[in-house]
């Protein structure tokens, strides 16, 4: 069972949560031939104020 954790800064809609999960599943079928049914994506949306690149924070 594939299980991806997807953390990014910021806030996207359910459109492009659908695109990123086609996209991830996908590929796990073509590279791993992992069937879609068996992939579990998380997708943490992170506040830029609570991210940081070294010392500079993106919010």
């Amino acid at each position: 069972m594939p299980y991806i954790n997807l953390k990014l800064v910021g806030k996207l809609n359910k459109e492009q949560k659908e695109m990123i999960a086609k996209e991830f599943s996908d590929t796990l079928l073509k590279v791993a031939k992992k069937p879609k049914e068996s992939l579990y994506l998380v997708i943490d949306e992170v506040a830029g104020e609570n991210w940081a690149k070294g010392d500079k924070f993106f919010g």
